[in-house]
């Protein structure tokens, strides 16, 4: 376990839950080992590094999900937290309402499971952040968002002081806008469609924004790309990309060399500077990613780099609607 960080991030209330957000945030989906989106796997000694170096820094959330290396995830932060004695003071934990992996299903009872399931295998009674995910690959969507289907019950978890804030994370935005416009989120997470190459997700910010929505932004690197290069990692949100989709990629590599700037760093902060973003969300799969990620969000970008990737072709379809999915 290392020393606590003192380095500060700025923060942003979640509405009037009492919660505050730094602006950058921690997520735990590849400490599952999840291969076959990440393309790699994760032992358990890595994972629980990279755990106690997300608590050790000065970012204040970390997100998991029940379904995350089927359970994976959880288990080993939960490790983490009976090691360290408990979530660190000031730390949001936040995980997820997931379905039913072998039916699909999520309805008010499977919600109440996932919940009971999640605090097991995180070892802890209550957390911070408790998202309803991915209704998108549910079975149906009318036991979620009907009357007394897993909506309705997220909202009475939450009245029962089993979590402080309840949102939404999913991807695809023409089902989530409708569910967003439906109910009333303390915060949402959308992931892969606002970056430098995407921003499908944009009416959707600037409507949760100006419903008092919190918003995190997950996924800013587009599945790894803008943190390795076209070279390195052909691959845009965790599929195969042919040469005409790498353009984009290869632009901010070239304008990112000749500012002097990682393009890395770029791809966080083009997320990070947005006022309507509360936290972006950082996927991280070891301790050195951390320490980069950090470094990342504090370096220096002058306003002419920016000029010149803000010429940068982006797209505003779906970057998932190809994807191959697979859970696990």
């Amino acid at each position: 376990m290392g020393e606590p960080s003192t380095t500060q991030l700025p923060k942003t209330p979640i509405g009037a839950t009492g919660l505050s957000l730094t602006n950058l945030s921690f997520g735990t989906s590849a400490l599952g080992s999840m291969p076959d989106t990440y393309g790699y796997a994760v032992d358990e000694e890595r994972a629980r590094a990279t755990v106690h170096a997300i608590f050790d820094g000065p970012a204040n959330m970390l997100d998991t999900s029940r379904n995350y290396g089927l359970g994976e995830s959880e288990r080993r932060v939960g490790a983490v937290i009976r090691e360290r004695g408990g979530v660190p003071d000031g730390f949001i934990l936040a995980t997820k309402i997931d379905r039913d992996m072998h039916t699909n299903r999520l309805d008010a009872a499977r919600t109440r499971r996932s919940l009971e399931e999640s605090l097991e295998a995180l070892g802890v009674d209550r957390v911070g952040i408790l998202h309803l995910h991915d209704p998108e690959h549910c079975v149906d969507l009318s036991e979620i968002t009907g009357p007394g289907g897993a909506l309705e019950m997220l909202f009475k978890i939450k009245e029962e002081g089993l979590a402080d804030a309840v949102g939404l994370a999913m991807g695809k935005l023409d089902i989530m806008v409708p569910i967003v416009r439906d109910f009333p989120f303390d915060c949402l997470i959308n992931h892969n469609r606002y970056t430098l190459l995407n921003r499908s997700a944009d009416a959707l910010f600037s409507e949760a924004y100006q419903r008092g929505i919190a918003i995190i932004n997950a996924a800013p690197y587009a599945g790894g790309v803008l943190a390795k290069g076209a070279a390195a990692m052909p691959r845009i949100t965790y599929q195969e990309a042919d040469e005409a989709s790498l353009a984009p990629v290869r632009q901010i590599e070239r304008i990112a060399a000749e500012h002097g700037v990682s393009m890395a760093a770029a791809a966080l902060q083009f997320s990070m500077r947005d006022p309507r973003i509360a936290s972006t969300l950082v996927g991280v799969s070891s301790p050195t990613r951390v320490a980069e990620t950090l470094a990342y969000a504090a370096e220096a970008i002058d306003e002419a780099a920016w000029k010149a990737l803000d010429e940068v072709p982006y797209s505003t379809l779906d970057p998932e609607a190809q994807r191959d999915y697979r859970p696990g």
